[in-house]
């Protein structure tokens, strides 16, 4: 997906926030929560800085998101709380999205996908420490926290290859992968209301951030 995908994308973000009910938007302000987008976009991204920064993570991104990060903005208004940001920092190019903890290193390892991350969940699940099964507190303790970090290995191997794009609020999270099988689909992440890791079906990004636009302007027009 090129310039046409694109075209006039940004004039239409920029006057949604002219709107006079753009308040009543969820995410934008911050009203539900979280600090809101406020409908502003980061500058567009140089073609030198993108190659940079997948050179810096070995990844080639997904056509489409990769032209909104040229075209559009580099983060910014989006779904949720808005889109994280890719930028330059003292680490060199990163996606500023504090809770969502994209791990860069793992970005050229290929997402698990569906069903094996799913087997390994139910796997990690049934191996929970129950205090009952310990002869004392200080072995359950013992055993528990070797079993929360194991979970932790855990939900860093579920999001190798993936981008966190957006926050949606009460630890739900949407992702981009990048790498792997499943490349330039977006999942999203409900495991925090104890739902699953799994894909908005086949939504690639550029469908994923237009429907977004579009329903906005519809929220908008009726809040009108």
């Amino acid at each position: 997906m090129g310039a046409m995908t694109w075209n006039g994308v940004r004039e239409r973000v920029e006057t949604l926030a002219r709107a006079d009910k753009a308040q009543e938007v969820f995410g934008a302000w911050g009203k539900y929560g979280g600090t809101g987008h406020h409908f502003r976009l980061a500058d567009p991204l140089s073609e030198a800085e993108v190659s940079e920064a997948e050179a810096q993570w070995g990844v080639s991104l997904p056509a489409d998101y990769r032209a909104f990060l040229l075209e559009v903005g580099a983060g910014g208004a989006g779904p949720g709380y808005g889109l994280t940001t890719l930028s330059r920092s003292d680490a060199g190019w990163v996606w500023s999205d504090p809770g969502g903890g994209t791990v860069h290193e793992r970005l050229r390892v290929p997402f698990p996908g569906g069903e094996e991350s799913v087997r390994a969940q139910v796997e990690h699940e049934r191996k929970e420490p129950v205090e009952s099964d310990f002869a004392d507190e200080t072995a359950f303790d013992v055993a528990y926290r070797a079993w929360l970090k194991d979970d932790e290995r855990l939900s860093d191997w579920f999001l190798s290859g993936a981008v966190c794009l957006s926050h949606e609020g009460c630890g739900y999270f949407h992702w981009l992968v990048v790498s792997g099988p499943q490349r330039g689909q977006v999942w999203i992440d409900e495991r925090a209301g104890d739902g699953r890791l799994s894909p908005l079906g086949q939504l690639g990004f550029a469908d994923w951030y237009l429907d977004w636009v579009e329903k906005t302007e519809a929220v908008v027009r009726r809040a009108g």
